[in-house]
């Protein structure tokens, strides 16, 4: 630490509400960017192809990139400045945006083009998810640590209920508006990344290579079954109930709204999840937190089977919001114990695994669901995917006990390591301490 930086522990730390706004700013550009392009290119893609096989690999292409790549970055964000690698990752994001934006004008059709620039995002999301998913306990001490996760999944929420809903409208004057404008916004998160500073982490020196320090990550996750059966109940709960890839061919073929019905399709899960989001920054649940989980996955199996009987287009937004409610408590409940179960100098393998994990339940889920619809038909496809979601639930349940059995965060908070909890506050300016 250099000489006239102050350092402060972990108690002693105290985080500026400047920073937190412009971490939560962050959070709602970049989400409300990626969510009004997200609807302009599944949109597109099945504009050109009318094949749901098509939008499984958009899925397939995100998810690929990031599958390789989040396990080193979850590594390296546990030695580097996190703000550089989201400046990194938001950096090639404004590329994608920037590079369909080209695509469209250029009047381009061709698949492999279209898979090729949304492998970037893949890139991009495998560089940041570590870093985003680690950030929050430099930003705020511990004992605030789920009112921040809560405060932080509301504005992400607020951010995806607007997107969607933004991008169908906007998409109407053309899909080059929607990737103007997440250029846009992508711009801004860089300038309000570099403005941001956060609580450092007095680092060791490395032990290792790469693979060993990933394997030392692995095995701290396996040790704990909390930590292994949320992960994993929400890689195969949502990777089965996932239905947001064939929401445009609801949208068009089945419930028979235009592009504007598809930004509201998408919206919904959001807006019901915001909802709790609010609910739970305000008041915090305090008990029964491993069962309130297993219950509200389960309550998301059942709504994702009623939108797949449904062909009421407000029963469908309706089962939709219930799915997204329902889903934000187990968010919540997962989030808070990956973060207070795990020490600062495991956040970054820990949070990489984490991000691998939900990576493959939506993205690769994206993928499963094209491969189903096109196999066993659209609503098939569904109905399948959310009875599944019912029977993970159960055998989860039966599988890791001690996640059943939790009652208070408290009970999965681990020790602080004092030397790991010594920290320094410093600017981000270019002058400033590289180890922020």
């Amino acid at each position: 630490m250099s000489a006239g930086t102050r350092s402060y522990s972990e108690e002693a730390f105290q985080p500026r509400s400047r920073d937190i706004g412009l971490y939560l700013s962050v959070r709602f550009a970049s989400t409300l960017g990626t969510q009004i392009q997200s609807v302009a290119v599944g949109w597109q893609v099945y504009d050109i192809t009318r094949d749901p096989v098509a939008l499984g690999f958009v899925g397939l292409s995100v998810f690929l990139p990031m599958l390789l790549l989040v396990l080193p970055a979850g590594d390296l964000a546990d030695r580097v400045d996190r703000r550089r690698m989201l400046m990194a990752s938001y950096l090639v994001q404004t590329l994608t945006s920037f590079l369909l934006l080209t695509l469209t004008f250029t009047g381009v059709q061709s698949m492999w083009a279209f898979y090729s620039v949304i492998t970037l995002l893949g890139i991009a999301l495998g560089l940041s998810q570590p870093a985003i998913q680690s950030f929050l306990p430099f930003l705020v001490t511990l004992e605030r640590l789920p009112q921040a996760i809560a405060w932080n999944a509301s504005v992400y929420r607020t951010a995806v209920i607007l997107g969607p809903a933004l991008g169908g409208f906007l998409y109407d004057l053309g899909p080059a508006t929607n990737y103007s404008i997440c250029c846009c916004l992508y711009v801004f998160t860089l300038i309000a990344m570099w403005n941001l500073r956060i609580r450092a982490l007095q680092r060791e020196r490395s032990r290792g290579t790469t693979l060993e320090r990933i394997t030392d990550g692995i095995n701290y996750m396996r040790r704990r079954p909390i930590l292994l059966g949320a992960i994993s109940l929400d890689l195969f709960a949502m990777f089965l109930g996932g239905t947001t890839a064939l929401l445009p061919i609801f949208a068009r073929d089945i419930l028979h709204t235009g592009p504007a019905g598809l930004g509201f399709l998408r919206t919904a899960p959001a807006m019901g999840a915001a909802l709790v989001a609010f609910t739970l920054a305000r008041w915090q649940l305090h008990r029964h937190t491993g069962k309130s989980m297993f219950a509200c996955v389960a309550l998301f199996g059942a709504a994702t089977i009623v939108f797949g009987l449904s062909r009421d287009f407000y029963l469908s937004l309706a089962a939709l919001a219930v799915g997204g409610a329902a889903d934000m408590v187990s968010v919540y409940v997962r989030s808070a114990l990956v973060q207070l179960a795990t020490p600062d100098n495991m956040r970054g393998r820990v949070g990489s695994l984490n991000s691998l994990f939900v990576g493959a339940s939506n993205e690769l889920g994206e993928f499963r669901a094209g491969m189903s619809a096109g196999l066993f038909g659209t609503v098939p496809a569904v109905v399948i995917g959310g009875c599944g979601t019912l029977v993970v639930v159960a055998l989860w349940m039966w599988m890791f006990p001690p996640l059943r059995r939790i009652d208070r965060f408290s009970e999965a908070t681990v020790g602080i390591d004092r030397r790991q909890s010594e920290t320094s506050l410093s600017p981000a300016t270019p002058g400033g301490s590289p180890d922020l």
